[in-house]
């Protein structure tokens, strides 16, 4: 089992990013991938010019990978930022202004997954004040989520890299997982399981895998050290991904690694080509 039996997609936020937006959908077809992901690629703006997202659109299109998995707003990302709709003020403003942005152009293109980051503490700011203005807007998230058919994902980050990010455990992330679901009474809310924060956090990924399974909606794998692709660390990933799919996780695997001092289609040596593609 292990990556023969996954469904593999590729971050393009992340990974052919030597390349401009528009022409990294068709690198991943040309590296062999139908699937994609990406963060929010307008990271100054949550409403983009409308011929911005139909670029974008057609650029995945014209190059035949599917988007399954798509990010809310969430700042300056990479960068300091972690996410803004706990982020009171002109952030979570933002945020709001984005939801029905993203939505509809996920379902322009059959995407049945967006991420939202929680967004880091602020200073000054009542922790309690940043969770409950997450909550509102996680809930109005996860309607937009239902209303295209598709599920919200809670990601949890990784304290050394991201210290005032509150959601830096797989109970943390969960927990907001359950709130979200509690609140709406719709389920859609789910854990974005991503190996690579978790084991910079020092977890127990078998426990995690083992307790969380059934309410992953996504996961996300880099090796570590390094956050490079699977083999340049010490994780055993293969042995992780064998135990998902054991415990009966048949979603997508999200490619979000670090190419390193190389092309990105260089970086995918690790995974047969006949591996790439969805099956």
């Amino acid at each position: 089992m292990g990556f023969a039996e996954q469904r593999f997609n590729v971050n393009l936020s992340i990974l052919f990013t030597e390349l401009p937006l528009l022409e990294r959908p068709a690198a991943a077809a040309a590296a062999g991938f139908t699937a994609v992901e990406l963060w929010w690629p307008w990271v100054d703006s949550p409403t983009p010019e409308q011929s911005e997202l139909d670029a974008l659109r057609k650029a995945i299109q014209d190059a035949g990978v599917q988007l399954t998995g798509l990010n809310f707003y969430a700042g300056q990302l990479p960068g300091p930022d972690r996410g803004a709709l706990s982020v009171p003020g002109e952030e979570s403003e933002k945020f709001r202004a984005n939801i029905d942005v993203v939505a509809d152009f996920a379902a322009s293109l059959g995407c049945k997954a967006l991420n939202a980051l929680y967004g880091n503490r602020v200073e000054g700011v009542d922790p309690a004040e940043q969770d409950a203005l997450a909550l509102e807007n996680l809930v109005l998230a996860a309607r937009a989520a239902d209303r295209i058919g598709a599920i919200l994902l809670i990601e949890t980050l990784n304290k050394p890299e991201s210290p005032l990010y509150p959601l830096v455990t797989a109970p943390a992330g969960v927990g907001i997982v359950d709130k979200v679901n509690e609140a709406t009474g719709l389920g859609n809310a789910k854990f974005l399981m991503d190996l690579y924060h978790l084991s910079m956090n020092g977890e127990d990924l078998p426990a995690v895998i083992e307790q969380y399974a059934a309410k992953t909606g996504h996961v996300q794998i880099a090796d570590n050290p390094g956050r490079g692709a699977p083999g340049t660390g010490t994780l055993p990933l293969e042995e992780l991904l064998d135990q998902l799919a054991k415990a009966g996780y048949e979603g997508w695997v999200g490619l979000e690694y670090k190419p390193g001092d190389r092309p990105s289609a260089e970086a995918f040596g690790w995974l047969p080509a006949e591996q790439r593609a969805a099956r």
